[in-house]
């Protein structure tokens, strides 16, 4: 990529920073949205290139996202971190906030080892427009799945931040077998089109969770991953990679962290007593209109 116009940077910032949090990919939007688009942004935002500028800007906008959960649930994690290092000081587990902490660093472990192996695999085989549509087609079909298994029962209002320490509560009374395997399913959520907040939702739900307590596990869950991706590409952006590009890289970062933000707030509340239905349709829908789109234009 020889350019990155600030209209570019600012469409994929928001788009990084809303779908990272809402159950639709991230990754399949900033794949799918240049190919329909195509012309310069085909051109200019195209993650399979060799040593891809915008694979790093996209991944670099992952520590804004990844600061705005911190911000959000900071309560939470000031709680979670304090429960970490009290274990690690007095070689114990007995509190819910330790046995969380262990859940996250566990359950955390397996999608790291296998991003860090299998990332340019990844990127370089699945990253194109047709897979990354299906893909989506499979989020979308996974979302209305587990709603069929789950359905919907209502609920009164949530207020995360003071249901939170609740909620953890009862997530801590998982195994840990069972927090590993909702976490391994953000390994999916490497192929672009599938979505790591809806798979682990969905795991989540299908591990006995409630709506409340799997989304929010969900969100906690992906904290400590995106900060990692992100952190890992910003050596790059600060490198040759990053020449010429570095304005549009702090314009997509705020997008991206404001987005992030309104997201999470809106989604703990939403997805506490909500369906994600309608995140499976227009993840089908859109799939097809792409689908439709590329058999045309080709």
């Amino acid at each position: 990529m020889a350019h990155l116009s600030w209209l570019e940077a600012g469409t994929v910032g928001l788009l990084q920073g809303v779908s990272e949090l809402f159950p639709v990919s991230s990754l399949g939007h900033a794949v799918l949205l240049p190919a329909v688009v195509g012309g310069s942004w085909a051109r200019d935002l195209n993650v399979r290139a060799p040593e891809s500028p915008y694979l790093a800007f996209i991944v670099g906008l992952h520590v804004a996202t990844a600061i705005a959960l911190i911000v959000y649930f900071w309560r939470d994690w000031v709680r979670i971190v304090r429960g970490l290092i009290t274990s690690i000081a007095r070689r114990e587990i007995r509190t819910a906030d330790q046995r969380l902490a262990w859940m996250l660093v566990l359950a955390t472990i397996p999608v790291g080892l296998v991003g860090l192996v299998a990332e340019h695999a990844f990127r370089t085989t699945l990253s194109r427009p047709v897979p990354t549509a299906l893909f989506l087609a499979v989020n979308g079909l996974v979302l209305l799945g587990i709603e069929r298994a789950r359905p919907t029962e209502p609920g009164e209002y949530v207020d995360e931040r003071e249901s939170g320490p609740k909620s953890d509560e009862r997530v801590a009374r998982l195994s840990f077998s069972r927090a590993v395997a909702i976490g391994s399913a953000q390994i999916l959520a490497l192929a672009p089109g599938i979505s790591r907040s809806g798979i682990t939702t969905s795991a989540g739900l299908g591990a006995g969770l409630d709506r409340e307590d799997a989304a929010r596990f969900s969100f906690l869950l992906a904290t400590p991953v995106i900060l990692a991706a992100g952190v890992l590409k910003i050596g790059d952006l600060t490198g040759p990679l990053g020449n010429g590009i570095r304005g549009q890289v702090i314009l997509g970062s705020v997008l991206s962290g404001v987005g992030a933000y309104l997201s999470v707030r809106f989604l703990t509340r939403y997805l506490a007593n909500r369906s994600l239905r309608p995140f499976g349709v227009y993840c089908i829908v859109a799939a097809a209109a792409c689908l439709a789109w590329f058999a045309i234009r080709h």
